[in-house]
């Protein structure tokens, strides 16, 4: 494999632990109040293509303009805040970079957050290519359109990369996508059917040893 494509959400930071929190808590019951709403079903969307489906699926009872207010505030608290790193982050992509494979991280969250996060951590040099969602007038996932993207973005076929996801819409979209998709199975989520995965990890260490297995 030439290139290794990392979602950023639940694989690069924890952020789906408050994520999850307050979709189910807070903005889903606000949305759509009058609907049970699996937060599995929106994981991996763009905020904005979230409010684009709740509207179809079930009708707002909020506006979009409200319903966005509220993901930016959350979002700059979580990541600012909140968030940790994936343990061994740094040394991996370290790894990669001397066995010149490409990094790129391709995230459903827009640019504005993405930074949030390179900057406290570190990242800004790590990655060779930064993929938002926003950068392509596209269906967003479990579509395949940005990891195709991202590919192309990266001069690598998408079969010739590795996407590594943490819900079922991103491992769906790099699975359609045909590149060869490592699932990092989180406690946020629950008990998610990863089976379109071609590996399914469940602790940084693992994520760490089948991405370079899957380099060599």
């Amino acid at each position: 494999m030439q290139a290794v494509l990392f979602d950023m959400d639940g694989v690069l930071v924890n952020s789906e632990d408050y994520w999850t929190e307050f979709q189910a808590d807070d903005i889903l019951p606000a949305a759509v109040p009058d609907a049970n709403v699996d937060v599995a079903e929106v994981t991996g969307m763009n905020y904005r293509e979230t409010y684009d489906y709740l509207e179809a699926e079930y009708g707002t009872a909020i506006s979009r303009a409200e319903f966005e207010d509220r993901f930016e505030e959350t979002a700059r608290e979580i990541y600012r805040e909140h968030v940790e790193a994936l343990d061994g982050l740094h040394d991996l992509l370290a790894e990669l970079g001397e066995r010149g494979v490409e990094r790129a991280l391709v995230s459903s969250s827009p640019h504005d957050w993405i930074d949030i996060v390179l900057e406290r951590f570190d990242l800004e040099d790590s990655f060779d290519h930064v993929v938002s969602a926003e950068d392509i007038d596209a269906a967003g996932k479990p579509e395949p359109d940005v990891f195709e993207y991202a590919a192309s973005e990266v001069g690598v076929p998408a079969e010739e990369c590795v996407v590594v996801e943490d819900s079922e819409n991103g491992v769906e979209a790099g699975s359609r996508a045909g590149a060869v998709v490592v699932a990092y199975r989180i406690d946020a989520h629950g008990d998610l059917d990863l089976s379109p995965a071609d590996e399914i990890v469940d602790s940084p260490a693992e994520l760490r040893a089948t991405v370079l297995e899957l380099t060599e």
